[in-house]
């Protein structure tokens, strides 16, 4: 399930939910691709996408409704997503895959309370007034305003301290076009920032230093999914390097995906601290997994957006329920790539067999008190 991104109904991700029907029909699946807005529910029929693996080609088709849903319905300011909202109301006893999560606020308030994920976790505040922005710059040297709601980079401000007296802002307007780089003084600061509606709709979050040597910025996409068998298992990591200019490094943005060792080989030069900190980041990712799914229930598959210092210490900037896995296509790693398109529906095999499994012996254990 996901939602069309216009009103001439183009979904954005259709190459992959392609590879994923392939992948499905390998293991017995049978998947087609539905938006909200398809339903007709008064015959309680969905006018569906099926791609037909034997003439290579898209159709549509009224179908009923499906055993599984993937929820793969990203955020989006409008009628689209709260006809998303509606529909998981009002079908709340179909079986998904995943769950909605908070924004990320929310989440970090929720991973605050876990001792081991705390440490990871970059001082973050909810902005109430631009006040707690320059309260925050007189804590650290680099800040970033990122909204609360916000996806792929769009409207991230880079606040950093030059001198005693001069700051530098950078960042994305909210269509993620590279806004003009301003040298202002710490009392500008507010004039400068006062069109931007910060005051509940925006985090203000320590900033951590990760500019390379040519001065672009860079951090790692950790894919963490469950598997075959219903555990969570890391699937790959990758790094990504912004494009010049860039306060980001997401690849929408301009940015670059690289292997994760070559990445790591250019911040450090020693090889067990690379293993060490690998190690922490995979750690880390099964820890919030976990306690993330806690928290709100099955989920399919996160990613981490990861951040390592130059001590080597691993640093979690947000969490993605609904990732792409492009990027490990992107650095050639085709077998990852693979496990990124097929685990969800592996995943979603196991699941419909312990469903059936549990309604067999619900079924058994009925039979047997008569």
């Amino acid at each position: 399930m996901t939602l069309y991104l216009n009103n001439r109904k183009y979904i954005e991700e259709r190459s992959v939910f392609q590879k994923m029907i392939v992948a499905g029909n390998g293991l017995g699946l049978a998947s087609f691709v539905f938006t909200p807005e398809d339903i007709d529910r008064s015959r309680n029929l969905i006018n569906a996408q099926f791609y037909d693996t034997s003439k290579a080609r898209w159709t549509r088709k009224w179908t009923s409704f499906p055993t599984l849903i993937f929820d793969r319905c990203r955020y989006q300011p409008n009628k689209r997503f709260h006809q998303l909202q509606n529909f998981r109301k009002t079908y709340p006893k179909l079986v998904y895959l995943n769950r909605p999560i908070s924004n990320k606020w929310v989440i970090y308030e929720i991973m605050m309370k876990n001792s081991r994920i705390r440490p990871h976790l970059p001082e973050t505040k909810l902005c109430m007034r631009v006040k707690d922005v320059t309260d925050f710059l007189g804590r650290y040297n680099l800040v970033y305003l990122k909204p609360k709601n916000g996806t792929g980079g769009r409207g991230i401000l880079r606040i950093e301290r030059m001198t005693n007296q001069i700051y530098l802002i950078q960042g994305r307007d909210h269509n993620r076009k590279i806004i003009t780089p301003q040298r202002v003084t710490r009392s500008q600061i507010t004039e400068r920032l006062k069109n931007w509606q910060l005051p509940g709709r925006y985090l203000i979050q320590q900033g951590i230093q990760l500019k390379l040597k040519d001065g672009r910025v860079h951090d790692y996409r950790l894919l963490i999914q469950k598997n075959g068998t219903g555990n969570w298992e890391v699937t790959g990591c990758a790094g990504r390097i912004g494009a010049h200019r860039s306060i980001t490094s997401n690849l929408h943005g301009g940015g670059q995906a690289v292997k994760m060792d070559d990445l790591l080989g250019r911040w450090f030069d020693n090889e067990d601290k690379i293993r060490e900190v690998k190690q922490t980041a995979d750690d880390l990712a099964l820890e919030v997994s976990h306690f993330v799914e806690d928290k709100y229930g099955k989920l399919c598959e996160l990613a981490l957006d990861l951040a390592i210092d130059k001590e080597g210490h691993v640093w979690l900037l947000e969490i993605n329920p609904k990732p792409a896995r492009e990027v490990f296509k992107q650095i050639g790693e085709s077998d990852t790539y693979t496990k990124a398109i097929s685990r969800p529906m592996e995943y979603a095999l196991w699941l419909y067999r312990q469903k059936k499994a549990a309604k067999v012996a619900a079924s058994a254990k009925r039979k047997g008190m008569k």
